[in-house]
């Protein structure tokens, strides 16, 4: 493994390069960019609610009343990624195989 000159290691690939996402710095750009997209994205879902609240015409045509509510998507997005994480979890328990399942 290589270190740098902070002393931290960092693993190449098996062609001994060094990647992108070795550098902590570049996984800390990347997670700093999702985020503020993330917050981009609430700041115009509430331009949206503003909007609704001005008379003005709404950008999104929900049929229920809670699809309106400022982050819903977002919410229900979480939402349903933790079932399914939650769901894959007890689903393990009785579709993983042993390790040498196909060496017998």
């Amino acid at each position: 493994m290589a270190t740098d000159s902070h002393g931290s290691d960092h693993s190449a690939g098996d062609d001994g390069r060094q990647h992108v996402f070795d550098d902590p710095k570049n996984v800390k750009r990347l997670m700093r960019t999702f985020y503020a997209i993330c917050i981009g994205v609430f700041a115009l879902d509430l331009v949206n609610l503003v909007q609704g609240w001005m008379g003005a015409h709404e950008l999104r045509h929900a049929e229920r009343t809670w699809e309106g509510l400022p982050g819903f998507y977002a919410f229900y997005g979480f939402v349903g990624c933790v079932f399914l994480v939650l769901v894959a979890k007890v689903m393990r328990t009785f579709l993983m195989r042993d390790e040498d399942y196909y060496d017998r």
